[in-house]
């Protein structure tokens, strides 16, 4: 690993090598305001392209405008290398329109960097609610299997049944204002594990009737929350 490490940074390194060596070898050490402004901007887009893959985030391949970060990254560098080698070979009296140009050119890309990364961050989000909601589910339904599985007693595992169905078919998409109805209905289901062993019939019938009215009142809510959204 390290030593793929190394080669990768040799690698990113030649560019540099060579693009220098050939800048001052051709051209030397005496060039006008133009020239250093367009060979600074050459750097630093290759730099910018460089660390392109510590800008995206883990798991994130959002596109703006049908571009990804690292395509975004790439056309910016070599549309700057193209730009910035006219500068050079031209090598205009006034520097002005080398940095105006290569200053658009940045902020351009600048623009759509940070449309992408807002994007991705906006995905991540939907990502994390959307396996809140799924783990939710999950969840509460795995934890009333598990009771289930240690109910030897026909009646009571009928009434257990009967919650774990209703939380099985409840809907995945939540809202944040059942948020704590769902906390109360996974606090609930541990009170049921803890009057199952507890072995009373009574309290077993009275805790599934109250979980299996929490999980009807949220399914409502959230009935009247995704009908009303636009």
């Amino acid at each position: 690993m390290k030593k793929t490490h190394t080669l990768w940074v040799m690698m990113d390194l030649v560019f540099l090598i060579v693009f220098n060596v050939m800048f001052f070898i051709i051209g030397g050490t005496d060039h006008k305001v133009s020239v250093w402004i367009s060979y600074g901007s050459i750097h630093f887009a290759y730099f910018i392209l460089l660390v392109t893959p510590l800008l995206v985030c883990k798991g994130q391949s959002k596109a703006v405008f049908g571009f990804s970060l690292y395509s975004l990254s790439y056309a910016y560098f070599f549309t700057e290398l193209i730009t910035g080698m006219i500068f050079i070979f031209v090598s205009p009296e006034s520097y002005i329109a080398a940095l105006l140009v290569q200053l658009c050119i940045a902020g351009v890309y600048a623009v759509l960097m940070m449309s992408n990364m807002i994007a991705n961050e906006r995905t991540a989000e939907a990502e994390e609610k959307r396996q809140y909601e799924i783990d939710y589910v999950k969840k509460a339904a795995a934890e009333l299997a598990s009771i289930m599985s240690g109910i030897s007693d026909g009646d009571t595992r009928r009434e257990i049944e009967k919650v774990h169905d209703a939380i099985s078919t409840s809907p995945v998409k939540s809202h944040p204002s059942v948020l704590s109805l769902e906390t109360q209905l996974l606090a609930g289901i541990a009170i049921l594990r803890s009057v199952i062993r507890a072995n009373k019939r009574e309290s077993i019938i009275a805790q599934s009737d109250t979980l299996l009215t929490m999980i009807n009142e949220r399914n409502r809510q959230l009935k009247f929350v995704h009908r009303d959204r636009p």
